[in-house]
Parts: C-alpha cells; structure tokens; sequence
C-alpha cells in the first residue's frame, strides 16, 4: 500500500516544509492551497523534480463541499469511482 498525504496551506511556509519532507520520505502528497496557484505549483514543480508524486489541489477548508472535492481529488485515478 503507498503512503499519502493531504497538506492543507502547502504553497508556503510550514505547509510547504512538511509536504516537501513528506514527499521525500515516499508519500504522494496533495498540495491543499486557497488561494495561490502558481505557489502552489512550484511546490508540485519541486517535489516532482526531485523525483516525487505529487498534485496541487485549491479549496477552501472552511467549505465543506470544498473540503469533500479535496479528498476526492487526493485519491488515486483508479480510486475515484469508488
């Protein structure tokens, strides 16, 4: 089974330390942002340069339906059907 993370704020900062070092140790990390994309994609940018699985997702955790989309969209193409 492969390791995975949600990061939620991991287009800067902390947020962005821990979804580095996460993907590093082997998980495929979703970079949660609100709103800067393209910070956002340069963390997505660094981890998959360095040799890690990772994708960038916006969503707003105060919003449910956000929230539930994240999750949706964290799971691995062959999962999201079920």
């Amino acid at each position: 089974m492969s390791k995975a993370a949600i990061i939620t704020g991991a287009s800067r900062g902390i947020g962005r330390a821990i979804a580095v070092r996460l993907a590093r140790d082997g998980f495929a990390v979703t970079v949660g942002y609100a709103g800067n994309a393209v910070k956002a994609q340069e963390v997505v940018t660094e981890i998959t340069t360095a040799g890690g699985r990772a994708v960038a997702v916006q969503a707003d955790v105060a919003d449910p339906a956000d929230v539930a989309r994240l999750f949706q969209e964290a799971k691995p193409p062959s999962a999201r059907s079920a």
